[in-house]
C-alpha cells in the first residue's frame, strides 16, 4: 500500500486525456473507494478504480516494469527463474519502487537497527520487488540476518525446488511461521501455542476499501485434502484447525479493537465446525469465506442461521457441472448437492462466488457443455463467477502421468505442460469460454457483475442485504 501510494504521487510519464483527467480526480477517487455509498453504483466505482490503476501504470516511464493495483510484471525478468530473482537483488535501483523503499527501509534500519529482517512472500507478483529489497538490505546492512517465509516460499521448499539463495536469506520458513520465527529469534515457545494476530503496524485506514477488512485464518491446510491436483495435498500441508472456541475469542478481541467493516476468512476451506461456532457466537461485522459444497449448506435452517451470524458471501469451488469430472477429481461433491446448496443459499440471502475449472484431464468438450448448462440453469442463484483454465501441478502424483514438459520457463515453475488425453487443449477452451460460455444470455450478466481488478475481495461490498449488484459497464 505504501509503495502504490508513492507511485500515485509521481509525475505522469504519459499525459493523454485519460491520464490528465485521472490525475485531476485522484483525491476524489481515493475517497470514493473508501466510501460505502460508492459501491451502490458500479459505474462510479469502476471509473474511480480504473483511473487510479491508470495513474499507477503511467507512473514508471518506459522501463521493463509494468505495475498495476493487482499485479507486478517485468518484461525482462521472471519470478520463475532464480537467476532473474538474483539479478533483481543485484540491481535494486532498477525497481520502480526503489526511490521509496530505499528511503523507507533506511529510516527503519537506522531508527533502531534490528538483528533480523523478515519478508513474507506469497505471490509471484511480489517476488521481484521482494528480492530487490532483499538485495538492498544485504548490500547496505550486511549484519542484519534475513528471514524469508510465506506461501510462495512454502511451495518452493515443499516441492524440493532449489531455493534462490543468492546469499540473501539466512533462514527460510515453510508453512505457518509464528512459532518457527520466534524460535529463530531465540524465544523459548510452546510449539503448540496459538498467537492472536495483531494488525497494529499496518495503515489500516489507507487501504482501498470502505472501512477496515479484517483478515483471519481459523486453520491452515484443507480439511478435505483429497482433491486430485490439489497443491495442498501435493505439498503435504497438514490440516491444522484452531479450536472453535479459540477462534471465537480471537474474533471478539480483534473486532473490539479494530471495528472492521468486513471480516475475510482466509482458510482454504472453512469447516462446518467453525461455521457452527460463528452461528453460536456471531462476530458482529459481516463476513465471507471460502468453503466446500457440503450437505449442511443445503439445509435451510443452517443457512438462515449462517446469514444471521453475518455471512454475506461464500466462495464455492464447484469446478465442474459434470458428475464424471467431479468424481475423477475426487471432489466429494454431487451435482444434485451443488444445485441444492446454491438454491438454499440464495433463499437464505447469502451471495455466492462460484469457481469453475476447465481443462482438467477428465474433462471433455461435452463435459464442459454440461458445466455451461448447469451454470445457466442456476444463473439466478449465482452472484459471481471465476473462470479458470487448469494448470498441471509440476510436483503432484499426476504430473508423471500427464506432464509432457515445461509450462512456464524457469527452474522455479510450479506447473508443467501436459497433453490433454481428449485433445481439449487451452486454445479450444479459451475459444469456448469467449464465444459461448461468457456470451450465454443467462451467464453474461453474472460475468459483468464481477468487480474489475479486485474481484472477490470487493465483491461482498456489492451485495448489501444480499441484493444482486448491477452489472459493470
Amino acid at each position: 500500500m505504501e509503495g502504490l501510494a508513492f507511485l500515485l504521487q509521481q509525475p505522469r510519464r504519459q499525459l493523454d486525456t485519460w491520464t490528465r483527467r485521472a490525475g485531476r480526480n485522484l483525491d476524489r477517487h481515493l475517497a470514493m473507494l473508501r466510501n460505502r455509498d460508492t459501491y451502490s453504483s458500479p459505474a462510479r466505482y469502476q471509473r474511480a478504480l480504473l483511473d487510479i490503476n491508470r495513474l499507477i501504470e503511467t507512473s514508471i516511464g518506459n522501463g521493463s516494469s509494468h505495475v498495476g493495483l493487482s499485479n507486478y510484471q517485468d518484461s525482462e525478468l521472471s519470478p520463475l527463474r532464480s537467476a532473474d530473482l538474483c539479478r533483481a537483488a543485484l540491481r535494486p535501483e532498477a525497481n520502480p519502487f526503489y526511490p521509496y523503499f530505499s528511503r523507507r527501509l533506511t529510516e527503519l534500519m537506522e531508527e533502531e537497527p534490528p538483528g533480523y529482517a523478515g519478508f513474507s512472500l506469497n505471490y509471484l507478483g511480489q517476488a521481484l520487488c521482494a528480492f530487490s529489497m532483499l538485495g538492498f538490505l544485504r548490500k547496505n546492512y550486511p549484519r542484519t540476518k534475513i528471514i524469508l517465509g510465506g506461501g510462495l516460499v512454502t511451495s518452493w521448499m515443499r516441492n524440493a525446488l532449489e531455493k534462490p539463495l543468492c546469499g540473501l536469506a539466512d533462514h527460510f520458513i515453510a508453512g505457518p511461521g509464528e512459532v518457527p520465527l520466534l524460535e529463530i529469534l531465540g524465544v523459548n515457545v510452546d510449539r503448540q501455542a496459538h498467537y492472536t494476530p495483531s494488525y497494529d503496524l499496518f495503515p489500516l485506514r489507507d487501504y482501498l476499501s470502505p472501512g477496515i477488512v479484517l483478515p483471519y485464518s481459523g486453520s491452515s491446510g484443507c480439511w478435505w485434502n483429497g482433491c486430485t491436483f490439489c497443491p495442498e495435498r501435493a505439498e503435504g500441508n497438514p490440516y491444522l484447525p484452531l479450536p472453535a472456541g479459540r477462534m471465537s475469542e480471537d474474533l471478539a478481541l480483534l473486532v473490539k479493537g479494530l471495528n472492521p467493516s468486513l471480516i475475510h476468512f482466509l482458510d482454504n476451506s472453512q469447516s462446518i465446525e467453525h461455521m457452527r461456532a460463528l452461528i453460536k457466537y456471531p462476530p458482529g461485522p459481516p463476513w465471507y469465506a471460502f468453503t466446500r459444497i457440503s450437505p449442511e449448506l443445503g439445509e435451510q435452517d443452517f443457512c438462515r442461521a449462517l446469514r444471521r451470524s453475518g455471512c454475506v458471501m461464500l466462495k464455492l469451488g464447484l469446478e465442474s457441472g459434470d458428475q464424471g469430472v467431479l468424481d475423477r477429481m475426487n471432489k466429494g461433491t454431487k451435482v444434485e448437492m451443488a444445485s441444492r446448496v446454491l438454491l438454499t443459499l440464495k433463499k437464505a440471502g447469502i451471495a455466492t462466488y462460484v469457481y469453475l475449472l476447465f481443462g482438467t484431464p477428465a474433462e471433455t468438450e461435452a463435459a464442459a457443455r454440461e458445466t455451461l448448462a448447469f451454470t445457466a440453469s442456476h444463473g439466478e442463484s449465482i452472484d459471481f463467477l471465476n473462470l479458470a483454465i487448469f494448470n498441471m501441478p509440476a510436483y503432484g502424483q499426476e504430473a508423471s502421468q500427464y506432464g509432457t514438459g515445461v509450462f512456464y520457463e524457469g527452474d522455479l515453475s510450479l506447473y508443467r505442460d501436459f497433453k490433454h488425453p481428449q485433445g481439449w487443449d487451452r486454445k479450444r477452451i479459451r475459444q469456448f469460454l469467449a464465444r459461448e460460455f461468457k456470451r450465454h444470455p443467462l451467464i453474461a450478466p453474472i460475468i459483468k457483475r464481477d468487480p474489475p481488478i479486485f474481484g472477490s475481495s470487493h465483491a461482498p461490498f456489492f451485495v448489501p442485504g444480499n441484493r444482486p449488484a448491477r452489472s459493470f459497464p
